[in-house]
């Protein structure tokens, strides 16, 4: 295991902070009289959640092996992105490093940290460039890998986890849809390791707003406490509990997007109208065409709704994997897309 040094990267006014603490943390069970929190005693509605989303953590260190202590449960991964934030990075003093074309949320919620960014973009391969983030000092690095937009899962993670001295924070959303493992089995490695994962894609809980944080124990600990208090609603920590309930689903529909994205492929490679298709281990295809803007608007016009990336890679359309009746309806479109 690396040596790594936590409380030197934590926010002093973090590690010194006392959370909050509710009714139920205090008393935590269904079996009682609850006079202790100020709720309405009518209605089916009127309890708070368990803010330490007790059962859903437990459901989720036995499908994926790791410790009850490891798990944070947040609302959205977009609340994990914020926490660390708040956790590491002290406002107009700290930097840190993303490599762009990434995820967007992790610049907005720097910017609204007021953090500064470090900007070390991708290669023409979409592959990181490691030798100009280890020349950097900047207390966190957010990877996110299979990367959104680009699609591709990045290489020498693992040489910055052992040589980029700061947190790492590695955003596996699309990890199911990867022939590649992924960090998660090799978290008690690295001490300075976040992995983010998420209910939205592989389990269709979007609208659920289910974010999961994986690391050390005493970064989890900081997590718990930053955290406000009822953080995941109720309902939502119970619809991730009903999907974790139900493998043979999720594997169905998995199974499903992973054959229509190889025939999507497929279909691509013998249109005209694309004119490159970027490698992809997640549930979207990154397509390069002559002009984004004219057909993004062409599929509009169809009621067919992709994702226009050309203001971060050039000339490029970014395309989610939908249903078999779906997906043929686009490539009936694209088929029928005339380019001058």
């Amino acid at each position: 295991m690396r040596k790594f040094d936590l409380r030197s990267f934590v926010r002093p006014n973090i590690w010194a902070l006392k959370p909050y603490s509710s009714a139920r943390d205090e008393f935590w069970g269904d079996d009682g009289i609850f006079l202790d929190a100020n709720e309405n005693p009518f209605g089916k509605k009127n309890r708070y959640p368990d803010p330490h989303q007790r059962k859903l953590k437990k459901a989720l260190s036995e499908i994926k092996g790791v410790p009850v202590e490891n798990i944070c449960i947040g609302n959205g991964s977009d609340e994990i992105i914020d926490l660390v934030y708040r956790i590491f990075c002290e406002p107009q003093k700290d930097s840190v490093i993303i490599c762009p074309p990434t995820y967007g949320m992790y610049e907005v919620s720097a910017n609204i940290n007021n953090v500064n960014i470090i900007r070390v973009p991708l290669n023409s391969d979409f592959e990181l460039k490691i030798d100009e983030i280890l020349s950097h000092n900047a207390k966190c690095l957010f990877l996110c890998s299979p990367n959104n937009p680009t699609g591709n899962s990045l290489k020498n993670v693992e040489k910055l986890l052992n040589e980029y001295n700061g947190i790492i924070i590695v955003d596996e959303a699309y990890i199911d849809f990867s022939d590649q493992p992924g960090f998660i089995s090799r978290l008690s490695e690295f001490p300075n390791l976040i992995i983010m994962q998420t209910f939205s894609k592989a389990w269709a809980l979007a609208s659920a707003r289910v974010g999961i944080a994986y690391a050390g124990a005493d970064i989890i600990k900081l997590m718990d406490k930053t955290k406000p208090p009822y953080n995941v609603s109720k309902f939502n920590q119970e619809e991730a509990l009903n999907a974790l309930s139900k493998p043979l689903k999720f594997q169905q529909r998995l199974d499903v997007i992973l054959e229509q994205r190889d025939l999507l492929i497929k279909e691509f490679e013998l249109l005209s109208v694309i004119k490159k298709i970027y490698p992809t281990d997640a549930n979207f295809i990154l397509v390069k065409v002559k002009d984004a803007d004219k057909l993004y608007n062409y599929l509009v016009s169809k009621k067919l709704i992709v994702r226009n990336r050309s203001s971060v890679v050039a000339d490029c359309i970014r395309i989610t994997v939908g249903t078999p009746k779906e997906n043929e309806a686009l490539v009936d479109a694209l088929k029928d897309y005339k380019e001058d």
